[in-house]
């Protein structure tokens, strides 16, 4: 029998298996690792690009005192603070620059630039900002003039050359020429000259404006008249060469302007002009409805002067609004009245009174001054701001209209002085025009333009029931007051007279004893008045207002009413 052993089997060699989830923790802790170098890396901001970053936001807002707290040691040591804003503002004089607009930094130091421009358009380019250091900060700009303007190269300085187009055209309302051509001639000869105005070298006053727009220095610009008022307009686009050095950076050809189509009326211009006959004095006529000015003549906007009673509308309009007196109330005749123990007296020592109304058209001071006293200044100083007054006039070289603030007029005989037009009231007829065309237009002040056919822009100076109670108050004035000598055949006009003191109308008489029986009474001095009168029409819709006012001509009635009633006879007929 055979025995037999049994075959013993290779051993296998076992191999640990790691568990998967032993390594778990380790990657996570790797991958948050890793994501927090890139964040690290990715929120990390080169210190250059920071400087390139923080000198493009100072120079898009202008902000040259930023821009120079960046700058290298090395460049602060070369460059004064002061010399940094004067060149960047030669450069921007010469760009005719409105406007920096930086992009985004790349490469840590360089920026994308667009530069704005009146006269260029938008100049673009790639400014590249050097560095160097600064003590115990981040690097700074290494600052040199070129860095002013985009590839501008060492040593070259930015210059312009300027041309300007011919002039544009002045046109009235009908397309008549008022002044065209270099020589600024028109077929209507004087005419024309006395509101299309003047051109010349300009004012020291005005070399920063017209530097912006590229005008350049000695060129011929409006200074008066329409060609003030339009001048940017009249000037057109100046045309140019911007140099660098020797290098044409940019080149633009001059267009010229549209021609201007004025709100002037010839036909109303020329009656201006005839009834103010050569004397010292303004006359102004605007639309009520829209506040075009159809005519000036003289010192129609630019000479403001005591408005005399013409200013009793204003008072008036303040008395009603403010129920300090009704409109059924009556009042003494007298020929003056007594504030703060002083008289302040009639024209001519008149007696007046008897109704509100009666007391208007007749110009009572007796009546005017003590309303205006009780009105007191506040109001009278509101009431007259919503008229105008103290506001800048919308046309270029019209002075202003004054009237002082409540607290710097005085006591009850100073605001009562005020309230009749004396005082330190001051008015251009230009503005009392407007007083006239707001009571025509219901309460509505118009803005004054000299562009015919600009969108009307009125405000709200006085309630409607207020304006036509006032309205019909001028219009007695005309039919049975002071400015009977308005009046037209046919049309119903409504108008104010005005006499307005540059000394005084009160004539101290000689003691008894000292009087010469034998020598006449002296004939009335005519030279110490300013005369005034202010009216509208036709009655029912107005559609011209006009102011005159005659320098030391006497009475309002008896010489500016006449001139008034001149052009409204031209403007209506």
């Amino acid at each position: 029998m055979t025995s037999s052993t049994p075959r013993s089997r290779p051993r296998r060699r076992r191999h640990a298996i790691a568990d998967p989830r032993r390594f778990a923790p380790l990657a996570a802790t790797a991958l948050v690792a890793l994501i927090a170098g890139v964040a690290l890396g990715a929120g990390h901001v080169p210190a250059e690009r920071k400087t390139a970053t923080a000198f493009a936001e100072a120079w898009s807002r202008g902000d040259e005192k930023a821009m120079y707290a960046l700058l290298s040691d090395d460049a602060k040591q070369r460059t004064s603070e002061a010399r940094l804003q004067r060149t960047y503002k030669q450069a921007a004089d010469t760009l005719t620059l409105t406007k920096v607009r930086a992009g985004r930094v790349v490469d840590d130091t360089t920026i994308p630039i667009a530069l704005d421009t009146r006269l260029f358009g938008t100049l673009r380019g790639t400014l590249v900002l050097p560095m160097g250091d600064r003590k115990d900060a981040d690097p700074g700009v290494d600052w040199r003039a070129e860095l002013v303007y985009p590839g501008l190269r060492r040593g070259e300085k930015l210059r312009r050359e300027t041309s300007l187009p011919p002039r544009a055209t002045i046109e009235a309302r009908d397309g008549t020429p008022l002044a065209k051509g270099p020589d600024r001639l028109s077929d209507l000869g004087p005419l024309a000259s006395e509101i299309a105005g003047t051109v010349g070298p300009a004012p020291p006053a005005r070399a920063a404006e017209l530097a912006a727009r590229g005008v350049p220095k000695g060129a011929a610009v409006g200074l008066t008249g329409l060609e003030r008022e339009f001048d940017e307009r009249l000037t057109g686009t100046p045309g140019g060469i911007l140099f660098a050095g020797k290098r044409v950076l940019a080149n633009v050809r001059a267009k010229q302007g549209e021609a201007v189509r004025t709100s002037i009326d010839t036909k109303i211009q020329r009656a201006a002009v005839e009834a103010l006959a050569g004397r010292y004095g303004g006359i102004a006529v605007v639309s009520p409805q829209t506040g075009e000015v159809l005519a000036l003549a003289g010192i129609a906007s630019s000479a403001p002067q005591p408005p005399g009673s013409t200013f009793k509308i204003v008072t008036l309009a303040g008395v009603l609004q403010n129920k300090i007196a009704k409109r059924s109330a009556t009042f003494q005749y007298q020929n003056a009245a007594t504030i703060e123990g002083v008289e302040v007296q009639n024209a001519n020592g008149e007696s007046c009174g008897g109704s509100l109304e009666l007391s208007f058209a007749h110009s009572c001071n007796s009546v005017f001054a003590p309303l205006g006293a009780k009105l007191g200044a506040e109001k009278l100083v509101a009431t007259a701001q919503k008229f105008g007054f103290n506001e800048d006039p919308l046309v270029a070289g019209a002075a202003r209209s004054t009237i002082p603030a409540a607290g710097e007029i005085g006591d009850d005989l100073a605001v009562g002085s005020s309230a009749i037009g004396q005082g330190k009231v001051l008015a251009t007829p230009l503005q009392m025009a407007l007083v006239a065309a707001t009571i025509g237009a219901d309460g509505m002040r118009p803005k004054p333009t000299l562009l015919k056919g600009a969108d009307p822009e009125r405000v709200r100076a006085t309630s409607k029931s207020v304006a036509r109670t006032i309205k019909s108050y001028m219009r007695t004035v005309v039919t049975d007051g002071t400015g009977g000598a308005a009046a037209l055949p046919g049309i119903k006009v409504s108008g104010k007279t005005g006499t307005a003191e540059l000394r005084t109308t009160v004539k101290e008489e000689p003691a008894p004893e000292l009087a010469d029986p034998n020598t006449p009474p002296p004939e009335d001095d005519t030279t110490d008045t300013d005369a005034w009168f202010v009216a509208f029409a036709p009655y029912s819709k107005p559609s011209i207002a006009v102011a005159v006012m005659l320098v030391g001509q006497g009475t309002g009635g008896d010489t500016a009413a006449p001139a008034a009633g001149a052009v409204l006879k031209a403007a209506l007929s």
